[in-house]
């Protein structure tokens, strides 16, 4: 019986909430809302400017900074199993790896902003 009625409510509550997000907006919303900018202001150039290529590269080397921090998590329980070096080995490796790959990229001017 209980099944059934969390099968009840799990199928109402999103319906409901459905339904209250499709009719809850504006029907007729004004001209400052259709605009593709709600600043208040006409865009002065083209939208479609193209970002420069290091700003994806520092994206891409935060990214892969952030996923080091995951790697190595887990790196304090690690030491604790029963051949520690083999952790530090691993963890090593990674950390200089990842710092090679960082001065490559700083010696070949890669994360300099000006052009």
């Amino acid at each position: 019986m209980s099944l059934m009625i969390m099968c009840i409510f799990t199928t109402t509550i999103p319906m409901l909430l459905m339904l209250i997000s499709f009719w809850l907006p504006q029907l007729l919303p004004d001209m400052e809302k259709l605009s593709p900018y709600e600043c208040g202001f006409d865009p002065l150039g083209s939208a479609r400017l193209p970002f420069s290529i290091r700003f994806f590269l520092v994206a891409i080397l935060f990214l892969l900074f952030d996923l080091e921090i995951a790697l190595l998590l887990p790196t304090p329980w690690a030491i604790n199993l029963a051949q520690p070096m083999e952790t530090y080995l691993w963890t090593s490796t990674i950390i200089l790896l990842l710092t090679l790959g960082l001065i490559y990229e700083w010696k070949q001017g890669g994360l300099d902003w000006a052009e």
